[in-house]
């Protein structure tokens, strides 16, 4: 970090450096899905049978970077500003693991609500038709199709994401890391795959890539499953009856086969 501060300005930091890094851990996280849905390797964990082609693949990498470069780009360059003002800096010393702990946390369960809301809002016949369609153009998804979106929905649930460093000026550091963990937790929530080692396999309030990929899956009116990143909001607006209740047919019947083997 002493190097970084030493040869770059706050604002190279906080808006070329954030890009940067954003585009690095989204691409490296992201395609190795493609490759695993081109070769078969690993199919035994995946959610939906049908795969995409590799025409719609190389699609969406290509309305991605259109959208990377022509919009999170200029709203990352214009977003600093705001940050700014509100306290955020690259200096050292670097802020106490508790401190960064808490604001992420904060970011986590802020990010979820706003992004419910705003998520069933695009799911009105109006917006879906004309915004939110463009994303479940891939009703079997894969881990980059987490941010091919239409430019609109782009900055709609992309506040979302920047309100709450935005509100709490917080350090770099921090925001980088909470980029890192959101771009991570979105590629995984998108990848298609139900690992033995998924985070909803050992943290409940987690959704993961089976809970969102039923959101893909249904028509628009019957879908459900509008939260980010954690599933209480769903469960207590009772907007995942759908999911629980496939799931409890799916875990019923699994009970059958093995009483019957």
């Amino acid at each position: 970090m002493q190097y970084l501060v030493t040869h770059f300005s706050d604002f190279q930091l906080a808006s070329l450096g954030s890009f940067f890094l954003h585009e690095s851990v989204f691409f490296l996280s992201g395609l190795p899905f493609i490759y695993l849905e081109r070769a078969g390797l690993l199919s035994k964990y995946k959610i939906q049978t049908k795969n995409n082609t590799p025409a719609a693949q190389e699609k969406c990498i290509t309305r991605l970077l259109l959208y990377h470069f022509g919009v999170n780009l200029p709203l990352m360059i214009a977003s600093y500003p705001v940050f700014k003002f509100m306290g955020m800096k690259s200096s050292l010393p670097l802020p106490s693991w508790k401190v960064v702990l808490s604001q992420i946390i904060f970011y986590f369960i802020l990010e979820d609500f706003v992004f419910y809301w705003g998520h069933r809002i695009l799911h009105t016949k109006w917006l879906y038709k004309h915004v939110h369609s463009v994303h479940h153009e891939y009703a079997t998804p894969f881990g980059l199709t987490s941010e091919y979106a239409h430019p609109a929905e782009i900055l709609f649930l992309g506040f979302a994401t920047i309100v709450g460093p935005a509100i709490t000026g917080p350090h770099l550091i921090t925001l980088w890391l909470w980029m890192v963990l959101r771009v991570l937790e979105t590629v995984e929530a998108h990848c298609g795959y139900h690992f033995p080692w998924s985070l909803s396999n050992f943290l409940p309030l987690y959704g993961g890539a089976d809970f969102h990929d039923y959101h893909h899956r249904l028509l628009y009116t019957k879908s459900g499953n509008y939260s980010s990143t954690f599933v209480y909001m769903d469960w207590i607006f009772g907007t995942d009856k759908g999911y629980r209740k496939l799931k409890a047919i799916k875990h019923d019947g699994d009970d059958v086969y093995c009483k019957e083997t």
